[in-house]
């Protein structure tokens, strides 16, 4: 199995790749990371490879990937929660185990994608670690969290748990560039280079700030900061540049 659709964090994929691949996947795993850096994106590939049934998994192109890229797949959901404290409540976690209990409609897993881990209520803790004690062989827990110090060590004791960091500035201009071209957007190094700063290591920050500027032909450091509403701040900085350095003719 091979996750070759995510960008960065090489060693921590190519160590979930290679889990797979053992077929000893563990029942519960926690994705943890800031915002905007493809956790729950990275939950969705791994829900797919599980269920996936063609040779190099996950392979996009059989009947379960098909339905787990649409969102269809009886075998996969996915909670997403407000991100605020104990909006994930003990009724939803119930629901949840009835549900896990059932054995899988077509694939070989029934797999949960539970987003925001860390707003559980107590309750809802409490019921999840009980069925995380003693899973049914069948049952796989994806957990993500932008807030690991809020999920109680009783849980993260009983996941598998696997670190994502703030992606490369360079790498995602890299990305950016090759979106663009795909897009039939002519974007300026530059400019991909501003927004992939501007995003601050979020992949998800940086595709947005990309669409804000695609009303553009040409995407330019220019084009970036009247997009983002800082031609500005951008005057009152060169502005004080000049102040500083005393270069009053061009102030």
């Amino acid at each position: 199995m091979k996750l070759t659709n995510f960008i960065g964090n090489e060693k921590v994929i190519d160590r979930l790749s290679k889990l797979m691949e053992s077929g000893r996947f563990p029942h519960a795993l926690i994705i943890e990371g800031e915002e905007g850096i493809g956790k729950k994106t990275l939950a969705k590939d791994i829900a797919c490879a599980l269920v996936c049934r063609g040779n190099d998994k996950p392979c996009g192109e059989c009947a379960q990937c098909k339905k787990a890229i649409g969102a269809i797949h009886p075998d996969i959901s996915e909670y997403i929660p407000a991100g605020t404290a104990n909006s994930f409540h003990v009724d939803t976690v119930r629901n949840i185990i009835n549900d896990a209990y059932v054995q899988p409609n077509e694939a070989d897993y029934k797999i949960y994608i539970l987003a925001n881990a860390h707003c559980m209520n107590q309750n809802a803790q409490n019921a999840l670690l009980k069925i995380l004690e003693e899973p049914p062989e069948h049952l796989v827990f994806i957990l993500a969290t932008t807030e690991l110090n809020k999920v109680p060590a009783t849980i993260l004791s009983r996941c598998q748990r696997h670190s994502f960091k703030r992606l490369d500035a360079q790498l995602i201009a890299d990305h950016l560039e090759h979106v663009a071209q795909c897009e039939s957007l002519r974007l300026e190094r530059s400019a991909a280079e501003l927004i992939a700063g501007l995003a601050e290591g979020g992949m998800r920050d940086a595709l947005s700030l990309l669409d804000q500027c695609s009303g553009e032909s040409d995407i330019d450091t220019d084009a970036v900061y009247s997009a983002m509403g800082l031609t500005g701040n951008r005057r009152t900085a060169q502005l004080l540049d000049y102040a500083v350095k005393k270069n009053t003719d061009e102030a």
